[in-house]
C-alpha cells in the first residue's frame, strides 16, 4: 500500500512533468492544477509544502534557460564551493562530510562474502528509498519504485554474499538527514562502495558539485583531467549505486537538457528542481 507521502510525491512528479514539457507556453496554475485534479488553491499549497515556492517560481528552475546560467557561472567553483567552510549557505550541503572508501580487493571480488549489512525503508522528498551500510558507511541507496521485496533484491545483487538485517543504524540515520537538510545532526557521513578505481573517483568527483549547482559530462571529465572520457564519465554516473548522497542528477547534457536518470528523468527534473527552490530561496 502506497504512504501519503508517495500518493504527494506523485503527483508533484506528474505536475512538474507537466510543467517541464510546457515551460516555453508558461502554462498557468489553473492549467498545471487541473492536470493533476486538485483544485488550484489545494495544489498551490501542497506544491509550495514540498518544494518551498510556487509552481511559478518552480518552473524556472526547470527551463533549459536556467539550466544554462548555471552552467556558465564563473563566479562559483562547482567543485571548489563544497570544500568551504561553515554550512551556513545551501551551495555547501553534505559535501563538506561526505568521505569514500572503496571496498579491499577481496570484498569487491567475492560479493561482500564477509560484510554484514542492515537495511531499511524510508520516505523522503522523490518517493521510498531502500538505504544500506556496513560498519564503515553507506553501501546503498536506490528509489523503490515497485515494492519493498522487489528493491531488497537489487540490493541483494550488488552483495550476493553478505549477510542481511533489516535494522535502521545510526550511519543510515544519520544520512537521511540530508533530505531534511537538519545539518545541525550531521556528523561525517561515510560511503563503503564496491567499484573500479575509475568508477570511485568519478563518484568522489560528483560528490564536489554543491547543491543547486550542474555540471555536464564533459565538464566532470575535464575535472578528472581526462577530457576525451566523457563516455566512460557517463557509464559510471550511470552505476552510481547511492541515490542522492552521491548526486548524479547533477550531470546534465551540455545543451542545457536535463537527460536520463537512473532512477527516471521525472525524477531528476523534480530533485534539480527542488534543489535549485532550495538553493535560490537561501533555505
Amino acid at each position: 500500500m502506497e504512504t501519503q507521502n508517495e500518493i504527494d510525491y506523485k503527483r508533484i512528479a506528474e505536475a512538474i512533468e507537466f510543467l517541464r514539457l510546457n515551460y516555453k507556453r508558461q502554462p498557468t496554475l489553473d492549467e498545471a492544477a487541473e492536470h493533476v485534479n486538485l483544485s488550484p488553491f489545494h495544489f498551490q499549497r501542497m506544491f509550495k509544502d514540498w518544494a518551498g515556492v510556487t509552481p511559478k517560481q518552480f518552473l524556472q528552475y526547470l527551463s533549459i534557460g536556467h539550466a544554462k546560467s548555471i552552467l556558465k557561472d564563473k563566479g562559483v567553483s562547482l567543485f571548489d564551493t563544497a570544500f568551504e567552510t561553515g554550512l551556513s549557505g545551501t551551495g555547501r550541503l553534505h559535501d563538506l562530510f561526505i568521505k569514500v572508501e572503496g571496498m579491499t580487493p577481496g570484498e569487491y571480488k567475492n560479493g561482500g562474502e564477509q560484510l554484514c549489512i542492515n537495511y531499511s525503508f524510508a520516505e523522503s522528498p522523490f518517493g521510498t528509498i531502500i538505504v544500506a551500510s556496513t560498519t564503515k558507511g553507506i553501501c546503498y541507496m536506490a528509489f523503490v519504485d515497485s515494492n519493498n521485496d522487489e528493491a531488497f533484491v537489487e540490493l541483494k545483487k550488488q552483495f550476493p554474499n553478505a549477510q542481511y538485517h533489516q535494522f535502521l543504524d545510526t550511519i543510515q540515520q544519520n544520512a537521511l538527514y540530508i533530505f531534511t537538510q537538519d545539518w545541525g545532526k550531521l556528523s561525517d557521513i561515510k560511503l563503503h562502495l564496491k567499484g573500479t578505481p575509475f568508477q570511485l573517483k568519478v563518484w568522489e568527483t560528483l560528490l564536489k558539485v554543491p547543491m543547486g549547482k550542474l555540471v555536464t559530462y564533459g565538464g566532470l571529465a575535464g575535472n578528472l583531467q581526462n577530457p576525451n572520457a566523457s563516455r566512460a564519465v557517463g557509464s559510471a554516473v550511470a552505476d552510481n549505486p547511492v541515490a542522492f548522497l552521491i548526486p548524479c542528477h547533477r550531470v546534465i547534457k551540455a545543451t542545457g537538457e536535463i537527460g536520463q536518470y537512473h532512477w527516471g528523468s521525472q525524477r531528476k527534473n523534480a530533485m534539480i528542481g527542488w534543489e535549485a527552490s532550495k538553493a535560490f530561496a537561501g533555505v
